[in-house]
């Protein structure tokens, strides 16, 4: 028995010299203990929320006729490393760091190329922490798939060079100072009480805004809407959906920062939506055209996810599920008038996600569970109402859509009259595949 104790103490000691990292992890910074499963679940939701861009990728690249279906899906895949490389270098600080110029966007030396890299974000009421690197490579993958979705508004009829460009701009001056307003512990949208749990108003909305500015100011495809332009791949299409529902759950669970009762129920509603959502405009396409589509069963769980996203925290179920119809219902119309209109947002970026951005963080205003009304009548005191919290959900969407709007517009200028944005007729009947990448998606030569 004593011969099994040495030999276990021995072997014990071995481990910890082997494996300092066990023995550092118990004394961050910020002297909270590690929350293990919390930094597990944040771990797999960095990667969950990953997964979405080449999910928006294939999304977007079924979406467009065969001549462009790299150059489409290279937008997305562009946004990894260009956001990638400006968030870890100055994009976390401009974000999360403390306030200057009043505090319309954060700074911290120390936060550029995460020089932090052994702090610790407090969270479960600062009882424990996860490190700082996770919940900055968290973020990270939200300022990537952001400007990402602008891209399908403008499908099939820019320069590459230019969209790289406008992006990295984008990422700096609209993206970086709204996530400071809305996350950061002392932003003003946060402190007046505007609720956007994972990005209702950050990502949606002022990519939703941001999109509809450029296709306007760039004009219609060649063509566009007298010439039919007919998705080359709705397989890849409902691959690249199916891949968006499944990392939808790190984007919005994700965003408790923890594992307990407040992850689960922010998934749950999620799924709930998705599920909605889809079923919604199936039926309204059954109703409408005597006929339910692949298209729409996409567009439907698009509507429901990104509705949800800002209210996943304060709404159960029911009120999940009413959020979803109802943005579907929105949402199709927006879609119908754009048709109407005549302006060429060539994947329904603002259709979907604009609009139902713009409703899913308007409506939670009168779907809060009680609790969550609770919680804010206890942090703004007995004058708090609904009509109180939908004047402020509505001036922070306000704020968003007309900074998104006039940002996007100066840069979509700036980019067009120095570098080029918009492609040429020539380059754009030949396609972006082989006339900016020298490629072809399918290794076929003169297809529509």
């Amino acid at each position: 028995m004593n011969f099994d104790l040495r030999r276990l103490s021995v072997v014990g000691v071995m481990v910890l010299l082997l494996c300092p990292a066990l023995v550092m992890a118990q004394t961050p910074d910020s002297q909270l203990p590690i929350d293990s499963g919390a930094t597990a679940w944040m771990l797999t939701s960095t990667a969950l929320v990953l997964l979405m861009v080449p999910g928006l990728a294939m999304f977007y690249g079924g979406l467009v006729r065969t001549k462009n279906v790299l150059g489409t899906m290279m937008h997305s895949f562009a946004s990894m490393a260009i956001m990638g490389v400006i968030w870890v270098s100055v994009g976390y600080s401009l974000s999360f760091g403390p306030d200057i110029l009043g505090g319309f966007c954060g700074w911290n030396p120390q936060m550029l190329f995460l020089h932090q890299d052994h702090s610790a974000i407090a969270i479960n009421n600062a009882t424990s922490s996860i490190p700082e690197l996770v919940f900055a490579m968290f973020q990270g993958k939200f300022a990537i798939i952001a400007p990402a979705l602008i891209a399908g508004a403008f499908a099939e009829r820019v320069r590459f060079r230019g969209y790289c460009i406008f992006i990295a701009l984008w990422g700096l001056v609209v993206y970086c100072p709204l996530a400071h307003w809305v996350w950061s512990g002392t932003g003003f949208l946060l402190t007046m009480g505007a609720q956007d749990y994972a990005g209702g108003t950050v990502v949606h909305i002022s990519a939703g805004v941001s999109a509809l500015v450029c296709a306007i100011y760039l004009g219609a495809r060649k063509g566009y809407p007298q010439t039919a332009m007919r998705p080359n791949n709705l397989v890849m299409t409902l691959i690249g959906a199916g891949l968006l529902w499944v990392g939808w759950f790190g984007f919005n669970a994700g965003s408790s920062l923890s594992s307990n009762f407040d992850t689960v129920r922010a998934l749950t509603v999620t799924q709930a939506a998705a599920a909605t959502g889809a079923l919604t405009w199936v039926i309204i396409e059954a109703i409408h055209h005597r006929k339910a589509t692949s298209l729409g069963l996409c567009s439907g769980i698009l509507a429901g996810l990104v509705a949800i996203t800002p209210a996943a925290g304060v709404v159960n179920v029911a009120g999940a599920m009413i959020l979803s119809v109802l943005a579907s219902l929105v949402c199709y119309v927006a879609v119908l008038i754009k048709i109407r209109l005549g302006y060429d947002d060539s994947l329904d970026v603002f259709g979907i996600h604009g609009v139902a951005g713009i409703f899913g963080a308007m409506g939670l205003s009168v779907l809060l569970r009680p609790q969550s009304a609770a919680e804010l009548t206890l942090r703004f005191g007995p004058d708090w109402s609904i009509t109180h919290q939908l004047l402020v959900q509505g001036s922070a969407v306000g704020i968003a859509i007309i900074y998104a709007a006039v940002v996007s517009l100066i840069l979509v200028l700036l980019v067009e009259k120095t570098v080029g944005f918009r492609l040429d007729i020539t380059r754009e009947t030949a396609g972006l595949d082989h006339a900016l990448h020298g490629e072809h998606g399918y290794g076929l030569l003169n297809l529509q």
